[in-house]
């Protein structure tokens, strides 16, 4: 519940505030009467979720199993592999960002997904993927800065929850992480697209996209036979002039698949480089017998999207050793058992 809800039932929106404040971070509120107190206690509760296992990879990253089956993973700021080039970061704050998920399981079964092997089982509820974060960060030797929304699960399959999640998690009584900082991912859900464009929310859109081709996309992504990539391509550049912001569009590159200089100009064909940035990934785990590009291969596609001048960025994988890297996300056996 915000503190806007609380005007509703009678009580000032500063009151409402200094209520979620002590809700989220467990402080105690003057100048509330005693009666308000109880009636929190009692209809609402800021809890964090019981962690079941935690794994952690040589680099930092940390994948955790909690107790309602679901996965999340806690991203180091600068990230620690060995080698890391942390230049950039020198005198900034270290910090981690939350990879949450907002299902169990997936129901779109992407091919490259291991996830989406799963099947659907059910929506998290708002509280529950809060709660990922507030556990996360109750252990947590950095700040937490940011949240992605790429773990399990289809984000915009559970809209209105997701939306309500982030929105408590960038409250400044909530938990206080910038709107910007915020990522919500989805394979192409248009028309959850452009509610979410008409909302005006500020929190950044990213979409999955790993090929340009409708038919073989539809062979790698089964959304595509319900939101084909020219109506979801639409939808995405709409968004980016309405916000003024670009569209993240996250590419998993499959070696021998979707990563020839062919493939890339057809990527360049289809999307606007003023409206997008590109951020491609390299395939996780063995999901569906695919292999990563090679390095010949992917410095032949970069070179495509440098020329057309598209932005692009190649996301670090990490975590591999305990299987926290993108699409890798699918519960341990016991939280499996426990849905």
């Amino acid at each position: 519940m915000l503190p806007e809800d609380w005007v509703a039932r009678g009580l000032p929106i500063e009151v409402g505030r200094k209520l979620m404040t002590a809700a989220i971070r467990g402080n105690e509120v003057r100048g509330v009467k005693r009666a308000a107190l109880e009636e929190i206690e009692r209809t609402t509760s800021a809890e964090s979720l019981r962690i079941e296992k935690r794994e952690t990879a040589p680099d930092g990253f940390v994948k955790y199993l909690f107790e309602i089956g679901v996965e999340a993973v806690r991203i180091p700021v600068p990230c620690e592999a060995p080698g890391a080039d942390v230049s950039a970061y020198a005198g900034k704050e270290k910090k981690y960002i939350v990879c949450v998920s907002s299902q169990a399981g997936c129901a779109l079964a992407c091919s490259f997904c291991a996830t989406g092997a799963l099947g659907f089982r059910r929506n998290l509820t708002a509280a529950e993927i809060v709660g990922q974060v507030l556990a996360v960060r109750a252990e947590a030797d950095r700040p937490v800065r940011g949240v992605v929304f790429m773990g399990m699960g289809e984000p915009f399959l559970n809209y209105d929850h997701v939306i309500q999640a982030a929105r408590i998690l960038c409250h400044p009584s909530g938990g206080a992480i910038d709107a910007k900082s915020i990522t919500i991912s989805t394979a192409g859900i248009v028309p959850q697209i452009r509610r979410f464009t008409e909302e005006g929310h500020k929190f950044r859109l990213a979409v999955s996209l790993t090929h340009a081709v409708p038919s073989q996309r539809r062979k790698l992504m089964p959304i595509e036979q319900v939101h084909p990539t020219e109506e979801l391509v639409r939808a995405l550049h709409d968004h980016a002039r309405a916000r003024k912001t670009r569209v993240l569009v996250e590419y998993v590159l499959l070696g021998g698949v979707n990563d020839s200089p062919a493939d890339a100009k057809a990527l360049v064909d289809l999307l606007d480089r003023k409206l997008v940035k590109v951020d491609l990934i390299d395939v996780n785990g063995d999901t569906g017998g695919y292999r990563r590009a090679s390095k010949k291969a992917r410095s032949a596609f970069l070179d495509v999207l440098a020329g057309a001048q598209i932005p692009f960025a190649i996301r670090y994988s990490g975590g591999q050793e305990v299987s926290a890297g993108c699409g890798q996300l699918a519960a341990g056996e016991r939280g499996a058992r426990m849905l």
